[in-house]
């Protein structure tokens, strides 16, 4: 069994072709069933605003980064041509280096940012739903986790990082002189939401809403802010009230398209909207951002809003790599332990073969009355001879360089010099 990677990140593909391949919620587990069946006997799947990326464990694994490919292009329908040059694949020890760098926020587009740990875990639990989760995946992300706190707590990787509801208020005080005078609108409530609405809450704006498909769920994150909450339906009525909106769903269409907006400016009288849409697939359409007093940000507009404590980053970086190393280390000896357990059992069970017969044999002798002392000589002496029988036999039949490998081999494994 092996380990194998392949994706594409916000690194190596634009937005436009992230949001293409994005795994919904609601098919994930229909996605994983279907990549067990024709990829792998374990399959993961993370899938984020800023990544896509199939954790797999099967036998020669790294040799599949073709069919990988096509099975990721074709379930999406994207041309495989166009999608490609996006992905990386990373077989054996590079996978789970990987894995382990992306739990740790250095993989992020925001390094250190400790949303991705949460959507890791999730990626878990989805797989293990879906009964995609075997034993070496299962190690993998669990190691993967243990790294990622030993990272955080032993390094200023995440101190000194800029989360993306952090960037999305420097965003916002950049329009606004403040943000007191404002009003917010969040569109879902998943976690994200939740993030902004913390960062956004703590500069006390005037009025904050939180819209969501489901009322309930609306109702429960605006009662952590004091806030406000509507369903989606509400949001052509409300729009125009709002001088922020910030919006991150799982719709794999548009919530706000251009004439919505359009209306909403109008009711406005052209008061400037600031807008950031942190989904992929957009909640907002790109043309949006082609109106007058509309200030559109998607998470690759982000990226200049990040940059900052480079030196101390870098510090915290080159401390994390270190970690991450030893830990890959320990994690390939874990798995060259693991493929080694069918030969031991053979061997094993072969020598449980070997001391039965003889234990066999002895018992009948013993029964005719044989001496106990010679029956005991013989059993010991068969059981040597039947032990040292292949060993002996594999060296005497070998030539050359090989015959001079299985002699060191053999003394190493039986502690003798020649």
């Amino acid at each position: 069994m092996t380990i194998f990677a392949l994706g594409l990140n916000h690194q190596t593909a634009p937005l436009t072709m992230r949001e293409k391949v994005v795994f919904h919620v609601e098919r994930l587990g229909e996605a994983l069933g279907e990549a067990k069946r024709v990829l792998a006997p374990e399959a993961a799947i993370l899938s984020t605003c800023n990544r896509t990326e199939l954790y797999l464990s099967g036998e020669r694994q790294e040799e599949k980064r073709a069919a990988v490919a096509e099975w990721l292009a074709k379930y999406h329908g994207v041309d495989p041509r166009e999608l490609t040059p996006c992905l990386y694949a990373l077989p054996r020890e590079q996978a789970v280096r990987h894995a382990f760098r992306v739990a740790s926020g250095l993989d992020s587009m925001v390094l250190g940012e400790p949303e991705i740990l949460g959507q890791m875990k999730e990626a878990v639990r989805s797989a293990e739903a879906a009964g995609t989760l075997g034993t070496v995946l299962h190690k993998l992300f669990q190691r993967s986790f243990a790294v990622a706190k030993e990272v955080r707590s032993t390094t200023q990787v995440g101190a000194h990082s800029v989360s993306m509801a952090a960037a999305a208020v420097k965003l916002a005080g950049r329009i606004f002189p403040s943000l007191k005078d404002q009003k917010v609108l969040f569109i879902g409530a998943g976690e994200m939401i939740e993030l902004c609405a913390t960062h956004f809450a703590a500069q006390g704006p005037a009025r904050i809403t939180v819209a969501n498909r489901t009322l309930e769920r609306a109702e429960a994150l605006a009662h952590r802010f004091n806030a406000c909450a509507i369903e989606l339906r509400e949001l052509a009525q409300c729009l125009h009230e709002h001088d922020i909106v910030v919006s991150s769903t799982a719709s794999s269409l548009p919530i706000l398209g251009k004439g919505m907006v359009e209306r909403a400016l109008k009711a406005r009288r052209r008061l400037p909207m600031f807008m950031v849409d942190l989904a992929v697939p957009r909640d907002i359409e790109p043309e949006v951002g082609e109106l007058d007093d509309v200030f559109l940000y998607t998470v690759d507009d982000l990226k200049g809003v990040v940059q900052g404590n480079q030196d101390a980053r870098r510090s915290a970086v080159e401390q994390a790599e270190v970690i991450i190393d030893t830990q890959v280390g320990q994690f390939m000896h874990w798995m060259q332990v693991r493929e080694s357990v069918s030969l031991i059992r053979a061997l094993r069970d072969k020598a449980e073969d070997a001391r039965r017969t003889e234990v066999e044999r002895a018992l009948r002798l013993l029964a005719k009355g044989d001496d106990p002392k010679q029956v005991l000589e013989a059993l010991s002496q068969g059981l040597t001879n039947k032990l040292m029988h292949a060993p002996t036999q594999a060296l005497n039949e070998a030539t050359g360089e090989e015959r001079r490998t299985l002699a060191d081999t053999l003394a190493r494994l039986f502690r003798v010099r020649p």
